[in-house]
C-alpha cells in the first residue's frame, strides 16, 4: 500500500504534468505557426484560429481526464477497506480541495469571458494562477481587469498571477 506522502506526490505530479502539457502546447504551437508564416491577415489566420480552438478544447479535455483519474484514485482510497482512517481522511480532504479548485477555475473562466474574451482557460494551484486568454495581445487595461477578477475571487497577490495571450 502506498504511503500518504507518496499518494500526495503522485497527485501533485499528475497536476504538474497537466500544466506542463498546456504550456508546451502553447510554446510548440506558437513556434510552428510563426515558422509557417501564419497568423497574419492572410489565409494563415484561419488556420491559426483552428489551432487555438483546438488548443483550448484539448487543454480542457486533458484537464478533465486528469481530474477524473485523480477523483477515481481518491475515491478508491476512501472506499478501500485496507486504507487506514488517516489515509481515507487525507483522500477526502484532497478530493474536497480538488473539487473546490475545479469550481474556482470554472467561475474564473466565466468571469473572464464576461469581460469580452472569446475563450479562456484557468489553471489554479496552491502557488499560482495561470490564465490563458484567446487574444492577439492584451492591453495593460485588459490584463489589469483579469488580474482584478482573480485577486477578488481568490485573494491571491498579483505576482502570483500569470496571464498569457494566445491568438
Amino acid at each position: 500500500m502506498l504511503s500518504k506522502k507518496k499518494k500526495i506526490f503522485i497527485l501533485c505530479g499528475m497536476l504538474a504534468l497537466l500544466v506542463v502539457t498546456g504550456v508546451l502546447n502553447i510554446v510548440l504551437n506558437g513556434k510552428s505557426i510563426s515558422a509557417s508564416g501564419g497568423g497574419g491577415t492572410t489565409s494563415g489566420g484561419g488556420n491559426n484560429d483552428l489551432t487555438n480552438a483546438s488548443f483550448f478544447a484539448t487543454y480542457r479535455s486533458d484537464r478533465d481526464a486528469t481530474r477524473e483519474q485523480s477523483l477515481l484514485y481518491l475515491d478508491s482510497i476512501i472506499a478501500s477497506s485496507s486504507s487506514d482512517s488517516e489515509a481515507a481522511e487525507n483522500a477526502r480532504q484532497s478530493k474536497l480541495e480538488l473539487t473546490k479548485n475545479m469550481e474556482l477555475e470554472l467561475v474564473l473562466e466565466g468571469l473572464i469571458k464576461a469581460l469580452g474574451f472569446d475563450d479562456v482557460v484557468v489553471a489554479s494551484s496552491t502557488e499560482s494562477v495561470n490564465v490563458i486568454v484567446k487574444a492577439k495581445e492584451l492591453s495593460e487595461d485588459q490584463a489589469t481587469q483579469i488580474a482584478e477578477v482573480i485577486t477578488t475571487e481568490t485573494g491571491r497577490k498579483t505576482f502570483d498571477i500569470r496571464i498569457i495571450s494566445v491568438e
